[in-house]
């Protein structure tokens, strides 16, 4: 069947209403829910084919991350749906206000490569809960992961409802000329502006989640033994082909020794060798050899040894490194840190700042000055203050970025909101209404509405 087919058909099955039952919307999330459970050692062997990604890793970052969204939604998807009373102001008395949840209709959700379960089954979870009939085109790059999700999906839902569209860049190309209610795309800046771009051509609406420079400061004032072990986690998971993963260091320049020791201790402590069940490979060629181009060997600090054959790169730390180097220029992706240092907060600060707004960003200290400064002075799609990456996992905190690192946001009620449309109601009664609005016009009712308005 042709997608072009498959679109028009899920338009058809959206208007006959059956998506707005959230019986059925429960029923299918439970069927999802229970394929992946079913399927799930077929999961990791998809994903152990595209990036040597173990149990644990796929367990940890992916599956347990979908498994908590469907049951999210299955908890609270009765009172997600359910119109939201809002006070009436006088002018409007006698009456009642509500604001009604109605799904957008029909979604295409483009996932991506890093994380392919969670970023293509999240937002997919998200767009079902919220009532709306789904299009997935997973990222190719990672393509076992997208024949397994195609197999699962499209042999147990029907396509007018939920359908995986395999293919590569013309496949995608094709679907952005169509027509959808809603597009969620996860992936880099610059695929990011060829999708809004298309997206602006049917006025549709879109969600962004890119990426960018996250910057970690490492504060005089940190537990430098904390920060040193979860920002060497938070990197190298996934061989840091993360997007809310630190991008680079900004350390605090009387405790950077130190601190640069302890990256050493930690690194060599967790084991980052290859074939180890404790890293992945670099997804392909293409990225392996952009990212052996970052490695400035006269600023190595740690590491920097390869395997073109196994796709793999240690982690690596650079040192003295300034802003113009070619590692600042753009988005990681990658297991490489560069480290710069600073001697004043506030200018540290300032430096970020000078840069484009990042998806993430980390603070390091226990100093309550340092953290309102950083609360309020750096604009970044969310981070953490003594941790990395965590924040992604609290489904009461919407997750997405700003400026060129994204537009809109999911994760909990975010996701719902995020493939629903608020839909404002004013229910008026038939009595009681003084003529106060209606013609003739007199200087006393101009008197007596300048009181109500």
């Amino acid at each position: 069947m042709e997608i072009q087919e498959i679109v028009s058909n899920q338009k058809k099955f959206f208007k006959t209403q059956q998506t707005k039952n959230t019986t059925f919307r429960k029923m299918n999330l439970e069927k999802l829910k229970d394929l992946i459970i079913k399927n799930e050692n077929l999961l990791y062997e998809a994903i152990a084919k595209d990036f040597g990604k173990s149990k644990f890793d796929t367990f940890t970052t992916e599956i347990s991350f979908v498994i908590n969204d469907i049951n999210y939604y299955l908890k609270n998807l009765t009172s997600l749906s359910r119109p939201k009373k809002v006070s009436t102001n006088l002018v409007n008395q006698i009456g009642k206000s509500r604001i009604h949840s109605e799904p957008l209709g029909n979604i295409l959700v483009i996932g991506a490569w890093n994380y392919p379960y969670q970023l293509s089954l999240s937002p997919i979870i998200a767009a079902l809960a919220a009532g709306n009939c789904c299009i997935l085109k997973p990222s190719e790059i990672a393509e076992n992961t997208m024949k397994i999700m195609s197999k699962i999906i499209n042999e147990n839902f029907p396509s007018e409802y939920l359908y995986v569209y395999e293919g590569g860049i013309d496949e995608t190309t094709e679907l952005l000329k169509l027509k959808f209610d809603k597009i969620f795309f996860t992936g880099s800046t610059k695929v990011g502006k060829i999708v809004y771009k298309a997206a602006a051509e049917h006025l549709t609406p879109v969600t962004l989640e890119l990426g960018g420079k996250s910057p970690a400061i490492i504060s005089k004032e940190a537990n430098l033994e904390i920060a040193a072990k979860r920002i060497v986690w938070g990197k190298f998971l996934n061989a840091g082909q993360t997007c809310v993963a630190p991008d680079y260091i900004l350390v605090e320049k009387s405790v950077q020794e130190p601190f640069l020791q302890l990256l050493e201790k930690y690194i060599g402590k967790f084991n980052y060798q290859a074939d180890s069940e404790n890293y992945t490979k670099i997804i392909n060629q293409k990225n392996f050899e952009r990212l052996i181009k970052l490695i400035d060997k006269d600023k190595i600090y740690l590491g920097g040894n390869s395997n073109e054959e196994k796709l793999y790169i240690e982690p690596t730390i650079l040192t003295n490194i300034n802003w113009d180097d070619e590692v600042m220029q753009e988005e990681i992706f990658g297991p490489i840190l560069p480290v710069l240092s600073f001697t004043d907060f506030n200018l540290a600060l300032n430096e970020v700042l000078e840069h484009e707004k990042p998806l993430a960003a980390y603070l390091f200290t226990n100093n309550s000055e340092e953290k309102e400064k950083f609360m309020n002075t750096l604009s970044f799609g969310g981070g953490c203050i003594n941790d990395v990456i965590m924040h992604l996992g609290n489904e009461n905190l919407p997750f997405g970025g700003v400026g060129s690192s994204g537009i809109g946001n999911y994760h909990g009620k975010f996701g719902f909101e995020t493939f629903s449309h608020q839909k404002a109601i004013l229910e008026k009664a038939t009595w009681g209404e003084p003529n106060i609005k209606y013609p003739p016009y007199s200087d006393k009712k101009f008197s007596w509405i300048r009181r109500f308005l």
